[in-house]
């Protein structure tokens, strides 16, 4: 890492190899933290994964995405923690530790974007960029305080970064204000496709909702219930059918994306990771 001091042990602690940034663009002046999923040229790319970094050369081309940012004036601070191979929600790793939450420091930070998340909110690093299959960067931002956005699918390129379920990984960024938020935006996605109205049309999801606890609830309404919003259902085949859906599909693609080389390399799986494998692995065809 590029800065002096890691309080809340979110950024990974390879060696400091500066990375060329333009001296002006949109995002002058802002600093940047990577996922470690993300290739930066002169590191290599652990994935939350000790074998995985092992094995990884050190990569003389950065990721696409990253190389926005760098162009658009970003100044690279550091490579962050993420959940092992990026399949996890609540940003541990037992190998490299868990960041601690600048918001709340006897939680968890959330994942897999973790270490991300942490780098904003903690004030080391201005953006930071990640990447979202099932909520990776929503449940850090959530989690820690801070603004995230999970684009449209397949709007930020995810060139030279690691798969985990392809029809699902998104990538994805973070700040600690709306305006930078939108900067960012601008630059990884393109502005003309970046469309911020006056008045947004805020949509209610009452059959989410309907999914929270009483306290969940409580805070919910606490803080949104007072807004006006259109009432939508997002599942119309229920909730269940939804989760069931994702979970046999991303476990279809994980099963051709990362679950071979799981296998091959011999990696030992933590708690966790290890039902996820064997689940996506034990998928049929039909299902």
């Amino acid at each position: 890492m590029l800065i002096d001091k890691d309080p809340y042990h979110c950024f990974m602690p390879y060696e400091a190899i500066p990375v060329a940034s333009a001296a002006d663009g949109p995002l002058a002046g802002l600093t940047l933290a990577v996922k470690d999923i993300y290739d930066v040229a002169g590191y290599r790319t652990g994935s939350g994964c000790p074998l995985r970094l092992a094995q990884s050369p050190v990569a003389t081309v950065t990721a696409p995405a990253v190389q926005r940012l760098l162009d658009a004036g970003a100044r690279f601070v550091g490579k962050t923690h993420t959940d092992e191979l990026a399949w996890s929600m609540y940003g541990m790793n037992a190998h490299f530790g868990t960041p601690v939450n600048p918001a709340a420091p006897d939680r968890i930070p959330g994942g897999s974007s973790s270490g991300s998340a942490v780098a904003v909110a903690g004030g080391l690093a201005d953006i930071a960029i990640g990447s979202d299959t099932g909520g990776s960067v929503r449940a850090p931002a959530s989690f820690c305080g801070i603004w995230g956005l999970r684009p449209t699918h397949g709007s930020v390129s995810l060139d030279r970064v690691q798969p985990l379920a392809p029809s699902y990984d998104t990538g994805g960024f973070f700040a600690r204000d709306g305006g930078t938020l939108g900067r960012v935006a601008e630059v990884l996605i393109g502005a003309d496709q970046v469309v911020l109205p006056d008045t947004p049309d805020l949509l209610r999801p009452a059959d989410m909702l309907s999914q929270l606890g009483s306290d969940q609830r409580g805070v919910y309404d606490a803080v949104f219930g007072a807004l006006w919003a259109r009432e939508v259902k997002v599942f119309p085949q229920g909730v269940e059918a939804a989760i069931a859906t994702f979970l046999a599909t991303m476990g279809g693609d994980a099963q051709a994306a990362i679950v071979p080389w799981i296998r091959a390399s011999g990696m030992p799986l933590v708690r966790g990771i290890d039902g996820r494998a064997a689940a996506a692995e034990a998928l049929s065809a039909a299902q």
